[in-house]
């Protein structure tokens, strides 16, 4: 009996241990497993000093790192790109919750509004502005046929879009380049259209963003963009506020969030001509945040599984404390969201103008 015990005891926990690691799973489909997560492009040997030197910027006067915000948000990525592909999916965004679909689903049709805003046929060549691993940019290109052309500043995420392109077999819809969306290796005038999908939060200036995107869109073509911004319930002068908001740019490598307010006006100086405004997020939208509260297990589950592999050197030394980050800005998000001091989908659908006919 003690032997059949003992053995019934192993195989339960075995079996405990398959479900918590393999039929759990990652929250979204497994597209990166925990035993392979890296630094990105960093060694593993040095992910846990590049983590360090991540939170040295926020002790810097914000106007002496600006010129230094695009190697900060490719060090950023370079640190959480495996974390959020196992732990979130391919599409690194927020959608508002659709009762009776899957996370999945609400994701793909939040990105195929997108495109669809932006009134493109088949054939029609757009610019994903800050496109990550890629995930919108196959939902996008499957949806409408279009060719989709992606910038990331992170060449660890060109490579692995580049590899779920080929996998989906939208490799020949799908472009991926490596490049600053601040400065962008295109010419004038050259898509039908383009689109941003929490993205362009990482800019210093959203007019040097903004102005690229007028400069390479075609007269006569469409821009849509989700902002990330604080929005008229926010309170400069409330502390749990402005902690909220803090931690939210802390743990997402923001050089600051902007006010809803800002983000038109901006729009008209570059010389985009303003046909939408709404914040995606609000009634009769379900809560965004949601789906962060119904992950806490799954946070913990991983959080747990991430200390293991570090200890036995499986992964590199720094992911504990990247992923801890990213379980405490979860929180902040979700109180931002209940408060609803932030939303993360601010929409924006901009035209560029035709220039006026010569006399």
């Amino acid at each position: 009996m003690d032997s059949l015990a003992l053995f019934c005891t192993g195989a339960l926990l075995a079996g405990g241990l398959y479900w918590f690691v393999c039929v759990l799973g990652p929250a979204e489909q497994k597209g990166k497993r925990a035993v392979n997560l890296s630094g990105g492009s960093i060694s593993a040997e040095e992910v846990e000093d590049n983590y360090k030197e991540y939170w040295k910027f926020f002790k810097r006067p914000k106007e002496t790192t600006k010129e230094k915000v695009p190697d900060f948000v490719d060090t950023f990525y370079n640190l959480v790109t495996d974390i959020y592909e196992w732990g979130w999916g391919q599409s690194f965004h927020f959608s508002p919750s659709i009762p009776g679909k899957s996370h999945r689903d609400a994701t793909r049709l939040h990105e195929e509004m997108a495109v669809d805003l932006i009134d493109v046929k088949a054939g029609d060549r757009i610019l994903d502005v800050g496109c990550g691993v890629g995930g919108p940019m196959r939902a996008i290109a499957a949806h409408s046929r279009a060719n989709v052309v992606g910038i990331t500043i992170n060449e660890y995420q060109v490579n692995r879009a580049r590899l779920h392109n080929k996998k989906a077999g939208l490799d020949s819809l799908c472009e991926v380049v490596c490049g600053n969306f601040l400065k962008m290796p295109f010419e004038d005038n050259h898509f039908d259209g383009a689109y941003s999908i929490e993205a362009t939060c990482h800019a210093p200036k959203l007019e040097d963003v903004y102005a690229e995107v007028f400069r390479v869109l075609k007269p006569g073509s469409l821009y849509v963009s989700y902002e990330w911004v604080t929005t008229d319930k926010y309170e400069a002068e409330n502390k749990e506020h402005v902690d909220i908001i803090q931690g939210i740019e802390r743990g997402d490598a923001l050089p600051g969030l902007r006010s809803y307010a800002e983000i038109t006006e901006i729009a008209k100086r570059v010389g985009f001509e303003v046909v939408k405004e709404k914040d995606l997020a609000k009634p009769p939208a379900q809560p965004w945040w949601t789906r962060l509260k119904m992950g806490r297990f799954a946070y913990w589950r991983n959080h747990i599984l991430v200390t293991i592999l570090a200890a036995l050197g499986i992964a590199p030394k720094g992911t504990v404390g990247v992923h801890d980050m990213l379980f405490k800005t979860a929180d902040y998000l979700t109180r931002g969201g209940e408060t609803g001091i932030f939303t993360p989908m601010h929409m924006v659908l901009l035209r560029k103008p035709h220039p006026p006919k010569s006399s």
